[in-house]
């Protein structure tokens, strides 16, 4: 081989690696991320402190709608995802991660995920305009009506069915029996999104205060996202799509909400690090903050690390949502799974390193734990998106 030949290989190859690096996405957070992330946090301090959040948890009403309402409409995070045409902000995955970031830093009981995220991208799918232009003004909120457990790669077998029409109905007019148990966010919803079975099987609207609908809650390990299960008996419904269309929509409004969710457990596992390591430095045993001993320096080391890795690949899915890239199904397959584990461990850590006082109901640890747990057991396991991972990655089975 010449040297010219080594040559011109050595410059295709430079080109290569330069146009790979291009084609990835940038992780860091923009100006209007920023700012956004600053309005956002500058709210939740306020209005949704420890103290807060965890008197909130002992009362009926578990959801604090009015920080939603202030949140929704006066900072305008109900309409991240929708397009200006719509009144929404136009904005994308990107920016809705960024709010997630600090949901979880807060575990503030706000529906965002449920309303502004899964079913907003349910509803997209489906160009149902007239509910978006509610949901952007922040309005209304709404719920997708399937169990929070349900993974984004099987479609949530339905539990719902199509009923015979009234005796007064109209033609055209559909009626919905059956239940869902366990679905996220449903508890404040003024609109329920309903898959149902039928055929086709099709997504439905139905009122949450129509005659027919009872939501019962459920205690929920946590309360800051309290679940409902959900009893319909005969009730009036709007179809909104049917066959591939309605569960490409489900698909859909399933993988933003997985993504979604593990950009509000970074968030978390963050923020419990922050709070965990400000205490281990004022903390004193023998006359030494306990901060400095060697073994916990250790354990800090590897929560920074996970924390840092989880940021990655939160950042990396929601870029890759924000871009409709075609790796976004490895992108949320990893952010999820990565960023459950962090999140787990972040809280178990909490409450370890606090000692005696971390086990208590007054410190803020066991909210950041919970919420932790649930999480991780929503919109699929992290043991579920690494199996989905390895198939789509075309790993072999160990």
């Amino acid at each position: 081989m010449t040297e010219v030949t080594r040559a011109a290989d050595v410059t295709e190859q430079a080109e290569d690696a330069a146009a790979a690096r291009s084609r990835l996405p940038d992780l860091t957070y923009t100006e209007a991320e920023t700012d956004l992330r600053s309005a956002v946090r500058s709210v939740l301090e306020e209005r949704a402190t420890a103290a807060a959040v965890l008197a909130r948890t002992e009362t009926p009403d578990t959801y604090d709608i009015g920080l939603w309402r202030t949140l929704a409409s006066q900072v305008g995070c109900a309409g991240l995802l929708i397009p200006e045409a719509h009144g929404g902000a136009g904005a994308s995955f990107r920016e809705a991660a960024v709010v997630c970031e600090e949901i979880g830093r807060a575990v503030a009981p706000v529906p965002f995920i449920g309303s502004a995220v899964i079913a907003t991208a349910a509803l997209l799918e489906l160009g149902v305009a007239d509910l978006l232009g509610q949901l952007a003004a922040g309005a209304t909120t709404a719920a997708l009506a399937v169990p929070f457990e349900s993974v984004p790669m099987v479609r949530p077998e339905p539990t719902v069915r199509l009923a015979g029409p009234g005796a007064s109905d109209q033609p055209g007019t559909y009626r919905l029996t059956g239940s869902v148990k366990g679905v996220a966010d449903a508890l404040p919803a003024d609109w329920l999104i309903i898959p149902a079975d039928g055929v086709p099987y099709g997504v439905y609207l139905v009122a949450a205060d129509a005659e027919g609908v009872r939501r019962t809650p459920v205690t929920s390990l946590d309360m800051t996202r309290q679940l409902a299960d959900l009893e319909l008996d005969g009730v009036q419904a709007r179809l909104l799509g049917a066959g591939p269309a309605a569960e490409k929509a489900v698909a859909t409004a399933l993988r933003a909400g997985a993504a979604m969710l593990a950009a509000e457990q970074l968030g978390l596992a963050e923020r419990a690090l922050d709070i965990t390591l400000a205490y281990v430095k004022q903390r004193y045993q023998f006359a030494r903050p306990v901060g400095s001993f060697q073994a916990l320096k250790h354990r800090f080391a590897d929560w920074w690390v996970a924390v840092t890795q989880a940021r990655a690949a939160s950042r990396y899915a929601a870029a890759c949502l924000a871009a409709d890239d075609p790796d976004m199904a490895v992108a949320v397959a990893l952010a999820k799974s990565v960023c459950s584990d962090t999140a787990v461990l972040a809280g178990q850590e909490m409450i370890q390193l606090h000692g005696g006082i971390g086990f208590t109901w007054e410190h803020p640890a066991h909210l950041y734990l919970k919420r932790a747990k649930s999480s991780a057991l929503a919109l699929g396991t992290a043991d579920r998106h690494r199996a989905a991972l390895a198939a789509l990655v075309n790993l072999p089975p160990a």
